[in-house]
């Protein structure tokens, strides 16, 4: 009797994993014509000045780079301001080398961090109040930019009508930390929002965005408070997102991987602590809502393989139990693979999905357990506890 409902178990939920599977292999599918369709925007017809806005704090290694890298843009009006956001590094003395070469540069010092905000969030609010651009670019510090992005961005931009543009940028990963975590955010951004549909309702909920890129039309940045709105947010970048939706404007993604590379940290311990300060906030520390979550996907994406494994070493399961494994299998391939492939990320490493999962799986859990205990930092900074909610 046991053996029989274990059986009709596995077998429900086999159909259940195929279901949900096959939504998110439609979700992929759009989201690709959605942003394959965005890259035929023609040519702007008029120039608008553009504040390419820069936050650095211990950027040593990458700042560099970063800032030549937007000071070569193509377009024939725009401004770069780097704030040096208390940096206990060389950044300083990178950018002022920078600056000697590059006159142009605006260079700010950043302010002592008040109570009540975050430190990126402080950085982007003395950069916006610097701006003279209508167009206001916040970009990470670790990033590299074609030539013609800025050009580009403004074009799909324009044919957009967006008030907030965003994409994710070609992850840069060198370490097996890198490779085995980065990848999450950008594989759930992909996968996980409908743009077809998000575009379309005003559910706050179904919008993202990235740091790494977010482009406003200073109009609506204004509107919606800035980065003064969501002062103390982890996660600002899916709160401004969220903002723009709330008051009735446009949010629109981008493919921008040929464009922008980005390589989020250089070491384990950096993988860790970035990962652990952004993931459980991402849920807006909803505690039922995360756990949720992290068991699905745990279910979804590893329970199909373990059925496999327990035909392969001994177990007795109906010959429909392991056809509905195996297709499961396959659907979580092509999830994996054509998302990895799309964002540019090795693609054969999808294949390796359950690793991978493996690996959020730990990462939701440090992230869940160092914020309830109050010990999430970044940069040198303690993360100040925040309000759980259930």
């Amino acid at each position: 009797m046991n053996q029989v409902i274990f059986d009709y178990l596995t077998d429900g939920a086999l159909n259940g994993f195929i279901v949900f599977q096959s939504i998110l292999v439609l979700v992929i599918l759009s989201n690709w014509l959605v942003l394959r369709r965005a890259t035929r925007a023609p040519k702007s017809a008029g120039v608008r000045k553009v504040s390419i806005l820069v936050p650095a704090r211990n950027e040593e290694s990458s700042i560099r780079t970063c800032l030549e890298s937007l000071l070569g843009q193509d377009y024939p009006d725009f401004e770069v301001i780097v704030l040096d956001d208390e940096s206990t590094d060389g950044t300083s003395r990178v950018i002022r080398e920078v600056k000697r070469d590059h006159p142009d540069l605006c260079v700010l010092a950043g302010k002592t961090l008040p109570p009540g905000w975050g430190g990126k969030n402080w950085a982007c609010h003395q950069l916006a109040e610097a701006a003279s651009g209508e167009i206001l670019l916040f970009t990470d510090a670790d990033t590299v930019h074609a030539s013609a992005s800025v050009e580009n961005i403004l074009r799909v931009m324009d044919f957009q009508k967006a008030d907030l543009l965003t994409g994710v940028p070609r992850q840069e990963m060198e370490t097996w930390s890198e490779r085995l975590l980065v990848p999450l955010f950008p594989w759930a951004f992909y996968t996980f929002n409908p743009l077809l549909v998000a575009y379309a309702v005003r559910f706050k909920e179904l919008s993202a965005a990235v740091g790494q890129l977010m482009v406003f039309r200073r109009e609506a940045y204004r509107q919606i408070g800035g980065h003064a709105s969501v002062r103390e947010s982890m996660v600002e970048d899916l709160e401004l997102a969220r903002g723009i939706k709330e008051n009735g404007l446009r949010w629109r993604v981008m493919d921008i991987t040929n464009l922008i590379s980005c390589r989020m940290y250089r070491n384990s311990s950096q993988v860790f602590h970035g990962l652990a300060k952004n993931l459980f906030p991402a849920f807006e520390y909803r505690i039922l809502v995360y756990l949720f979550v992290w068991l699905w996907l745990a279910f979804l994406f590893l329970e199909p393989v373990l059925v496999i494994l327990g035909g392969i070493f001994g177990s007795v399961l109906p010959g429909m139990a392991i056809l509905k494994a195996v297709t499961s299998i396959c659907l979580a391939w092509f999830i994996w693979v054509f998302v990895f492939y799309r964002l540019k990320l090795p693609a054969w490493m999808g294949f390796f999905y359950p690793v991978l999962m493996i690996g959020f799986e730990a990462m939701a859990a440090a992230s869940f357990w160092l914020t309830v205990t109050g010990r999430t930092s970044w940069k040198g900074r303690t993360v100040k506890p925040p309000r759980l909610r259930l």
